[in-house]
């Protein structure tokens, strides 16, 4: 037992991970503790942060704190704690039993989500089901008023907290609800999510009290649901009179009457949107109150049970929680959707605050390595933060430290636990970690060490069984950081986790970076951060203000509320004012852009024309520029929301330094070590031992109690005055690889190949100026070889990925040696290889020196909003040639010897004014701004070629580049077998048809010969129908996209797509049929709807599944003023095993739709219904996935486009299945008169006219009388096990492939 301790208490800093739980203790005196254990041992301990108090407290007071009685805290001075406690309930769905409460008419809203689907070659599509098990619709409606519009008559107008105003359409009924609610309790529900459309905008920060009646209650009008004013009230709150305005602050909330009604009724938890996160959008919003009420129960459980554990369950002892947003918290408010970081978020304070002090103030990337996942994240001054994140398909909307997670963890428990093996295997093969040196938690009983003979007889089994194919590895950080645009060369690299310091040379040699920082506890620096983190409390609400000096005195005042509500909260919790600081945001965006960053003036004071606050005008250029690379000077800049935080300083005092070394360091042995090249002797030195001064050259290894550090050949470690340790890194030799295929290389020069489109789209998404590229992300980017074979294609839009391989194709053939550097190439013509005209492709050739040709060409294809033609959008649904559907580029030099040609271009982008009835492009700045990021975007594809090349040699580059093109013709041809195999005799061709038609009767015929030896197939459509006179023709690449997409999906495996997929498959295309089209036909519906049919056609002729939808649905309407866009989801198909989803888009498009609350805030409509249409889906063993029900009432009048498919020919169903039911759309005139349009209409409607459109459902599979039954509303999480990555990175690659 240690002596007795100083006067004074304890302060513990806890990080309870997934693995390990991790201690840091500072003691009276100032002697420092630091602990590690499992988290999860129950025949040892009950919870493992209380058991690592007890033993610090055990061990340094020198008297018994028994396990079996609650632990005496007078000893105790705080507790801060980080928990993966929300994180395990949300990735293991383990929460609470939730019940949905929602606006009627959208009970399926949070279902449909966004309508993209999360992974495009995907035939089951696998989407993360919602939290909650139950729906009940509110009979409410709030609507937001628009000059001019008198739909609503006499209804009453409420102004919320922006100074917009709402007409309450219908109050809420709370009669009906009652019941609903007394159902709810019955099923042993007990918490709800309250999700009401507007509410964000009704939400005060300090509401006034109500008005009351006699004895104080609370009487609800009958008639409007609001107070009813007493006798004395004044007149302006007595019964609303028709047009009569009031303030939110006096009438109640629609969400907080509902919550108040649920709380009398003995509900425990109730989240309301619009104080979970009073922000617009309702869809994330609504995810985001459903994760509260699904995770906060968990919480509370978990902190009951944690304060169990001492005497007086801590009343007397301040207990702080972190937050996703890197602040701490008291545990009373410590809620579920501010706790999905609680855990990693310590960290990032911890190498934040130390690491970039300590370095000069360098930027710092951190690399936290523990045992489940990596974490990797920024900081550079100030905390990096992002306000929408998903994390196990559940998109969170709230401030959140912008940390990208990968599964590639440590994984102590592997091998020697029997379980499959993993890093720390790897390592301890190598001789790189030393078993005497680890803790014996391995084995049965958890009392063994590691075992070095067992990891290697492992990897010898595992050497047997590897293919010439392996799989995805997760994206290292070096496309986590460069992605975003930052320079990891100028950076410092922070390690720490327990695996980390075993990989931080590694990882700095990979990233270019020169300098490592391990601080001494970063085997436990999650814990060590909470320690040094601050107190924070933030407010927030809505604006509607347009950022201009006119703005700016109403800006201040709620800004100064805000902060002083910041302040009363903090010195509750007994700050002093002395210790409080607050900063102040503006969420900023330009007008007609949905995308908003949230902006600091702390770098920007305030000058006599700015806000008090500071010049948030500036600071958001800046970052614009920053993100984007280009600001727009004559946008308008729009508030979208006001927040402020504030934080108290924590105080903690700093570290002491260590002694001064007064010789060479202790070398406690040497162990044999593999590096590249081989064994090399490895100096083993403990930290313990380590003084200020002391320098290790590589290689060696350096032991802590809670991690190991890899020293690497040619670096050099260093020990700080503080004790941390600071290595240089040297350049080290890199592997010689040669042009035979190798498995290992295989898998990184497919990551490589696809990390250069991936990135390419990144560039161009922050360099693009229209919503459709910038924030639909409706565009694609790949790479090609030098006779245009694709190489790799990042995984943007499905209808693109065949046909931009005939594009460049056809300019290779067509311009040959007029090709050179300082070209780039612009396309859409069909003949071309193009899809519809506004897709418009950028081609560049990449040249390499000594090499007169190209030797890889990059290309980006991006949808432009409008390139001319007879209707605006150039998406016209009435077209019957090519030149009325806009511009046309058939071999354009956009660039010509390194000069834009914008004369030229936009003379080309003009041309269809010449038309009778036409016009030129409508927005020739935006084409202009677009095509210029499309060649920005193409220069970043040459560089990363080119650094390529460099590192390897073209002709190794070019080697693996026909490797992995083979790979995946192996693939296709494996797949071709086997379908072969299980249809017929294996010694003779397969026959296999399928036919399917349009709605004007138009077939689409395939018949697939399939050749079971060599594993090729002909694909022949001769028999399909002759060009059409309307715009449903399909360009020759069309269907070749449709054809790559397909084989893609029915291999099964995660292969890249390239040009190998089509290798072993020839295609017959009838000239002058709806897939092949003369060079004048019309084919904007082409793109959108045949390519669909194509798909279906294919996937009937291989019984892959049942038909979706096959439509995208396409939806316009505007005026001269307005213009608006959506294509909308429906059914997916059964298939052998699974159910089809209802609400997505499938095959062809991916395409997300616009929010209930975006949409209308932004145009003179009403969302009067979003949801599934039960029973749409066909009937089967597995049932087809529904369509939706989506009604607009028009609030102005404008013209209305529909371009539709699957109206008349019904979705097939297979193996017995049923069809799913057609589309239907239909115009309820104001009078009641219901009109049935058609699939393809345009046609003038005015305010007060519905459109109801009902989408198709997806085919069944196998036969009813076998069916199986449906999903149940809670499901699993996302496949692949427990483990979800997260990230601003995550969430973009998600967003490509759900563009």
């Amino acid at each position: 037992m240690a002596t007795a301790a100083a006067p004074g208490k304890f302060q513990f800093a806890i990080d309870r991970g997934g693995t390990f739980t991790d201690v840091f203790a500072r003691c009276p005196g100032g002697k420092v503790r630091v602990l590690k254990l499992l988290s999860e041992d129950p025949a040892s301990y009950r919870d493992a942060p209380t058991e690592g108090i007890r033993r610090v407290l055990e061990e340094e007071c020198g008297l018994p704190f028994p396990k079996d009685q609650p632990l005496d805290t007078s000893r105790i001075e705080w507790l801060r704690m980080g928990t993966t406690v929300a994180t395990n309930a949300l990735l293991e769905r383990k929460g609470e039993r939730v019940a949905l409460l929602i606006t009627r008419g959208f009970r399926d809203l949070l279902h449909i989500g966004n309508q993209a689907r999360p992974h495009i070659f995907d035939l089951m599509v696998s989407v993360p089901e919602v939290l909650y098990e139950a729906v009940v619709e509110v009979d409410e409606r709030l609507v937001l008023h628009q000059e001019g519009c008198q739909l609503f008559g006499s209804a009453p107008l409420v102004t919320g907290v922006t100074g917009e105003s709402l007409v309450v359409e219908q109050p809420v009924d709370l009669g009906a609800l009652r019941g609903e609610l007394q159902e709810l309790l019955a099923q042993g529900i007990t918490s709800l999510a309250v999700v009401l459309l507007h509410s964000y905008l009704l939400q005060v920060s300090h509401p006034p009290p109500p008005p009351t009646g006699q004895g104080g209650s609370r009487c609800l009008s009958a008639s409007f649901g609001f107070p009813q004013p007493t006798e004395n009230a004044p007149p302006s709150l007595k019964e609303p009179q028709p047009g009569i305005r009031a303030s939110c602050a006096w009438w109640p909330e629609h969400e907080r009457k509902v919550g108040a009604l649920a709380r009398e009724l003995g509900f425990q938890q109730v989240s309301l949107s619009s104080e979970v996160m009073p922000m617009v959008r309702v869809v994330p919003r609504g995810y985001t109150a459903c994760a509260d009420a699904y995770l906060t129960p968990c919480i509370r459980r978990y902190l009951d049970s944690f304060r169990a554990g001492f005497a007086g369950h801590l009343q007397d002892v301040p207990v702080l929680f972190m937050r996703s947003d890197g602040g701490l918290t008291p545990m009373e408010a410590f809620g579920g959707s501010r706790a999905i970081l609680s855990g990693p978020a310590g960290g990032v304070v911890g190498y934040a605050v130390t690491t970039y002090q300590r370095m000069d103030r360098q930027p710092v990337i951190g690399f936290d390595m523990g045992g489940t996942s990596t974490d990797v994240s920024r900081y550079a001054g100030e905390y990096e933060h992002v306000f929408e994140a998903t994390t196990a398909g559940i998109s969170i909307q709230a401030p959140q430290l912008d940390i990208n997670t990968v599964a590639a963890g440590g994984a102590a428990h592997g091998c020697s636990s029997g379980g499959p093996l993993t890093v720390t295997d790897a390592n301890l093969a190598l001789g790189r970690l030393l078993p005497a040196y680890f803790p014996r938690i391995f084995g049965p009983k958890e009392d063994q060490p590691l075992s070095r003979e067992a990891t290697l007889e492992a990897f010898q089994d595992m050497a047997t069984q590897v293919q010439a194919f392996l799989g995805d590895s997760g994206q290292p950080p070096l496309s986590i950081e460069e992605a975003r645009g930052h320079d990891t060369s100028r950076h410092i690299l922070a390690c720490f986790g327990g695996a980390g310091g075993q990989h931080a040379c590694a990882i700095a040699r990979a990233l270019g970076m020169s300098q490592v920082f391990i601080h001494k506890h970063s085997g436990i620096l999650s814990a060590y951060g909470l320690a040094l983190a601050d107190v924070v409390h933030e407010a927030q609400e809505p604006c509607a203000l347009a950022y201009t000096p006119e703005a700016y005195a109403q800006l201040d005042e709620r800004i100064a509320a805000l902060e002083r509500a910041c302040v009363e909260a903090l010195a509750a919790q007994g700050f002093a004012r002395s210790r409080i600081s607050t900063e102040s945001f503006l969420h900023l965006r330009y007008e007609r852009t949905d995308c908003a960053l949230m902006c600091s003036a702390k770098d920007y004071p305030a000058t006599p024309g700015t806000c008090r606050s500071g010049d948030f005008g500036a600071a958001f250029a800046a970052r614009y520029l920053q993100e984007f690379g280009f600001t727009i000077p004559n946008r308008a800049i729009l508030v979208d929301d006001v927040r402020v935080r504030g934080i108290a300083s924590s105080g903690m005092d700093q570290e002491e330094p260590v002694p001064t070394s007064k010789g060479p360091p202790q070398r406690k042995t040497v162990s044999r070590c593999y590096f590249e090249g081989g064994y090399q002797d490895t100096g083993v030195y403990l930290m313990e031992d380590l003084l200020w001064g002391h320098c290790i050259p590589g290689p060696s290894i350096i032991i802590d109690k809670n991690s190991t550090i890899l020293v690497e050949p040619g670096c050099t470690a260093s020990v700080t005055r503080l004790g941390d340790i600071c290595i240089a890194v040297g350049s080290g030799t890199e592997p010689q690889v040669g042009t035979q295929v190798d498995p290992i290389q295989l898998s990184i020069f497919s990551h490589r190949f696809m990390s250069i489109a991936e990135q390419m789209g990144r560039i161009l998404q922050r360099t693009a100026i229209s919503t459709n590229i910038k924030e639909r992300l409706d565009f694609s980017c790949a790479l090609f070889g030098p006779e245009g074979g694709l190489v790799s294609n990042a995984p943007h839009i499905p209808v693109h990925l065949g046909a931009m391989q005939e594009t460049v194709q056809f300019q290779i053939q067509a311009l040959g040696s007029d090709i050179r550097k300082g070209d780039v190439l612009l396309s859409n013509h069909p003949c071309a290889g193009g899809s519809h005209l506004p897709d418009l492709t950028v081609i560049t050739p990449v040249f390499s020196p000594g090499e007169p040709r190209p030797v890889f060409f990059v290309a980006s294809r991006g949808h432009h909003a409008d390139i001319g033609g007879i209707t605006p959008g150039s998406m016209p649904p009435n077209s019957h040639s090519l030149q009325e559907e806009g511009a046309v580029f058939v071999s354009f030099k956009l660039v010509k010897n390194g000069i834009f040609q914008e004369d030229a271009v936009t003379e080309a982008l003009m041309a269809p004014g010449r038309l009778p009835g036409s016009s030129g492009t409508r927005n020739l700045q935006d084409n202009l701004s677009d095509l210029r990021a499309q060649v920005a975007a193409n220069q970043k594809g040459i560089q990363l070629v080119n650094e390529l090349i460099t590192q390897y040699g073209l002709e190794v580059v070019q080697a693996y580049m026909a490797h992995i093109q083979a790979n995946a013709e192996v693939a296709v041809q494996q797949m071709l077998k086997e379908f072969a195999g299980r249809q017929g005799e294996p010694e003779r061709p397969l026959v296999v048809e399928a036919e399917d038609f349009m709605d004007d009767g138009s077939p689409i015929r395939l018949k697939v010969t399939v050749d079971p030896q060599k594993g090729q197939a002909v694909f022949d459509f001769t028999g399909s129908g002759h060009e059409v006179y309307g715009n449903c023709n399909a360009p020759r690449a069309i269907t070749l996209s449709a054809l790559i997409y397909c084989l893609r999906c029915m291999v099964g495996e995660d292969i890249p797509l390239n040009q190998g997929c089509l290798a072993p498959v020839r295609t017959i295309i009838p000239k002058g049929s709806i897939l092949d089209p003369s060079l004048d036909a019309a084919v904007v519906g082409g793109n959108v709807l045949t390519s669909q049919r194509v798909v279906d056609v294919i996937l009937r002729a291989f019984e892959a599944c049942a038909a979706s939808q096959g439509c995208m649905n396409n939806l316009t309407f505007g005026n001269e003023r307005i213009g608006y866009y959506e294509t909308v989801s429906g059914g997916a198909g059964a298939g052998p095993h699974w159910h089809g989803r209802s609400g997505v888009h499938t095959h062809m498009t991916n395409t997300r739709i616009t929010d209930p609350e975006i949409l209308e805030k932004r145009y003179p409509v009403v969302l009067k219904r979003f949801q599934l249409a039960p029973g749409t889906g066909g009937a089967g063993q597995f049932r087809g996935g529904d369509g939706v029900w989506r009604e607009l009432l028009f609030r102005a009048e404008m013209v209305l486009s529909v371009l539709s498919e699957r109206r008349a020919f019904r979705p097939y169903g297979l193996q017995g299945g049923e069809p799913g039911s057609p589309g239907l759309n239909l115009l309820i005139r104001q009078d009641g008169r219901t009109i049935n349009l058609g699939a393809k209409t345009s046609v003038t409607v005015h305010p007060g006219d519905t459109f109801r459109l009902q989408t198709p459902g997806g085919g069944g599979f196998g036969p009813a009388e076998a069916a199986q039954p449906p999903p149940k509303g809670r499901a699993d999480p996302a496949a692949g096990g427990p483990f979800a990555e997260r990230g601003s990175l995550y969430d973009y690659r998600l967003a490509q492939e759900m563009a």
